[in-house]
């Protein structure tokens, strides 16, 4: 027993530098995806660039400094520290993190997480007790063969040795489970709120789980009521097709609003039991309950305002976007066919700039569980909440770092502004559900793969109440057809692409960050 105590901080040695060249050399040989692996890290994904080299530098130091009998006390306190760091990451992300990443890479290919702090915590104990082998504690003197005094000194220095080994012991213990639990805070507080561009893919937020061939690509989401997903068809604008979630049955409803119309660009929208028709470029809107339709559809406003994108609240209140007449500044306008002043026009939330809309560009939306208006720009990395009064109340931002719209605009000789150049669109389509706004991105972030870029779309998912970044997901596209337009309920995310109609089904972990209102009505 005593032979084995005395090589076990050789034997331990041998195990780690094994173990540390195994594992640095994996990450050395398929740095890459080592690097993308731990930006999908829900603790260390905002620093997974320094952290991808630091790891693999000092696994190295600590095998060179294990292979010497000079520097191997040093070497087995180095392990034992950085095992100390890599058990409390594995505690952390099994009880704390947002999500579980899956198991990848190197020994974690070949063991569940559970499975693999049960390893680490041996490797600490064996670590721990290699280092109390090795650590040179004074040689117990006997009783008989000296003084007194020189016993009590030598008593004295053997309890001082063993509390060096101990506080040695424990600031390795302290030291790196403290710099692990402050990196998980600063990175969540990063990812979250700062985030340096770094996407994170929780596993399997939704899994494809249904499409239906609808043979055109001329359709649009109108809308979801009560379990069945309505289909406007721009070829077809006096009529909207009605679906149930399963794909099996598919209604189709023929409409006719007022024939004294000259309509341009008919659309719908089905939103809480109603359906609303308008054509923004005439000044009219219909609504009609869903399952009384009235024939022909009857206009609730007429000649109040021109817009180009509309959002109800209820049958008499809506959010336009509109561009201003008399600044040629693109803003928003409330409508409130019940009120006197039916219109409020702000010209200075979306922009200063009138430069025929582009800066101003983008998407507005409205949440009906939460009642909060939105507008997510294309050009630039911001997301605005405001009132009825067209008060902005919040401004949040995406994780891409575009500030300002990158863009030339020019006027032309007949008095139209166009973009000269290539833009850069940061966000492509946007849609939002109980909290959480979900962007279709188009720019990639760090350490992410741009083949998997080519092969499909990047949806970026943001929690409106805390205005911070969840996380994000691959919608793969469908041969040569890329995704168009998302919609997203409570249970399922629905894609157009090409001719297919496609469903995912939802997550728990999704799911879990819906948030319940007061009221589904306003």
């Amino acid at each position: 027993m005593k032979t084995f105590i005395n090589k076990l901080p050789l034997y331990a040695s041998y195990a780690f530098i094994l173990l540390f060249t195994y594992a640095a050399g994996s990450k050395m040989f398929d740095f890459e995806n080592f690097q993308v692996q731990l930006a999908q890290s829900p603790l260390l994904s905002a620093y997974a660039g320094f952290i991808s080299y630091a790891v693999i530098i000092l696994e190295l130091v600590i095998v060179g400094l294990l292979c010497f009998n000079l520097t191997r006390l040093w070497g087995l306190l180095a392990s034992f520290a950085i095992m100390v760091a890599f058990t409390v990451y594995i505690y952390l992300i099994l009880n704390y993190s947002d999500f579980v990443p899956c198991s990848c890479g190197g020994i974690l290919e070949k063991m569940s997480w559970t499975e693999h702090l049960i390893f680490n915590i041996g490797c600490v104990v064996m670590a721990g007790l290699a280092i109390i082998a090795t650590y040179p504690i004074t040689p117990k003197a006997p009783i008989m063969e000296v003084t007194e005094e020189d016993w009590m000194a030598n008593y004295w220095q053997r309890r001082k040795d063993r509390r060096m080994i101990a506080y040695q012991i424990v600031m390795l213990l302290v030291l790196p489970a403290s710099l692990m639990v402050a990196l998980f805070f600063s990175s969540e507080h990063i990812m979250k709120k700062e985030n340096n561009f770094t996407r994170r893919f929780p596993p399997h937020p939704v899994m494809e789980d249904q499409s239906y061939d609808l043979t055109v690509n001329s359709f649009y989401f109108a809308g979801f009521d009560e379990g069945d997903v309505y289909l406007g068809n721009s070829s077809s604008p006096f009529r909207i097709f009605k679906m149930d979630e399963t794909f099996r049955k598919v209604d189709t409803i023929d409409l006719q609003p007022e024939k004294d119309v000259a309509f341009k660009n008919l659309k719908y929208l089905v939103q809480d039991q109603m359906l609303y028709a308008y054509d923004g470029s005439v000044p009219v809107i219909y609504a009609s309950k869903i399952d009384s339709l009235n024939y022909p559809l009857k206009a609730v406003s007429k000649e109040d305002v021109f817009f180009d994108q509309l959002v109800p609240v209820s049958q008499t209140q809506y959010f336009l976007r509109i561009e201003e007449f008399l600044s040629k500044r693109t803003g928003v306008a409330y409508l409130s066919v019940r009120e006197n002043q039916r219109v409020k026009i702000s010209n200075t939330l979306l922009t200063l700039k009138a430069d025929g809309g582009f800066h101003a560009d983008g998407k507005l939306l409205y949440d009906t569980e939460l009642h909060q208006a939105y507008y997510l720009f294309y050009y630039r990395n911001q997301i605005l909440q405001f009132n009825s009064d067209l008060t902005l109340t919040k401004e949040m931002k995406t994780i891409d770092p575009v500030r300002e719209a990158n863009l030339e605009v020019i006027k032309m000789k007949d008095g139209r502004t166009k973009i000269k150049g290539p833009s850069s669109i940061v966000n492509r389509n946007m849609v939002v559900h109980r909290g959480l706004i979900f962007n279709e991105a188009n720019l990639m972030g760090k350490h992410e793969s741009k083949e998997l870029w080519t092969k499909n779309a990047v949806v970026d998912v943001y929690q409106t109440p805390t205005a911070t970044y969840w996380g994000s997901f691959y919608i793969p596209h469908r041969g040569k057809e890329k995704m168009f337009q998302m919609m997203m309920t409570d249970n399922y995310f629905y894609i157009l692409s090409g001719n297919e109609i496609v469903r995912y089904r939802c997550a728990q972990t999704l799911t879990d960050n819906f948030i319940e209102g007061s009221s589904r009505k306003p």
